[in-house]
């Protein structure tokens, strides 16, 4: 079965290939794609596969805005870390899904119901894309957010927050005076934040457009950013999101 994996989280894309190898269907994996931009390319220039599973937040942007750019008629497992996405879009689309961190059984029920429905096409319908993106891109109101001090907790304002990065699987958000733990992953904490006003600019970093002091242009067609209390840290924008990094600066 020729598979595709859109998955911008390398350990995420290691492990369904090792499932996926523990199951009962031969898979020829024909690449692993990082990008909403690379991902497109890939489906212009290549004939359909048997399956893809695709997450649903790439490096760039989300995974929905490929069917914007290109038809993409193979089948689709979506996989994603959270349960409030527009599941029941998914469902109506007879497009399946998986919640990270994936079970094996779970994969197993997905590719059983594969192999019962598969179809030469499963292209989204322009409705149901456009209530997808909607339903996803609509800006949680979150006024606050839980940080651990000492051996106890308290709350700080989103407002507060300069930039949040991730070290050693620990998240840290820093603002003017001080670094917190936060205890939740970087894809979580980006769910709840006003996407006008936070970017992040690569898999590490999650930036408030407010922390920006000055932008330099640096090698390989990104920039530099220099951001208030710094910390040591280095604000590259990734080359991916570089772009779209520049059209948010301008909203």
């Amino acid at each position: 079965m020729r598979t595709l994996i859109i998955e911008d989280e390398p350990r995420a894309a290691r492990q369904l290939q090792n499932l996926l190898s523990k199951s009962a269907y031969d898979f020829h994996l024909l690449e692993v794609i990082d990008t909403v931009e690379d991902a497109i390319s890939w489906f212009k220039n290549n004939t359909t596969p048997d399956l893809v599973f695709m997450d649903i937040q790439l490096a760039d942007g989300l995974s929905f805005e490929i069917f914007q750019k290109v038809e993409v008629i193979a089948p689709i497992i979506f996989t994603t870390a959270f349960d409030q996405y527009a599941i029941q879009a998914f469902k109506v689309n007879s497009i399946d899904y998986l919640l990270k961190p994936i079970q094996q059984s779970e994969l197993e029920v997905a590719l059983l119901k594969f192999k019962k429905t598969n179809t030469s096409s499963n292209t989204i319908a322009p409705s149901i894309l456009k209530e997808l993106l909607a339903s996803i891109e609509t800006p949680k109101k979150r006024s606050g957010i839980l940080v651990k001090e000492g051996s106890g907790f308290v709350q700080i304002r989103i407002s507060e927050l300069l930039y949040v990065y991730s070290q050693d699987s620990i998240t840290f958000g820093v603002t003017e005076g001080k670094r917190y733990i936060i205890d939740e992953t970087m894809d979580q904490l980006l769910e709840t934040l006003d996407r006008t006003k936070f970017y992040r600019i690569n898999r590490g970093q999650i930036i408030s457009k407010y922390s920006i002091q000055k932008i330099d242009s640096y090698f390989n067609h990104r920039v530099k950013l220099v951001i208030k209390n710094p910390r040591d840290q280095d604000f590259i924008v990734s080359r991916q999101k570089t772009s779209k990094f520049k059209e948010w600066m301008n909203t």
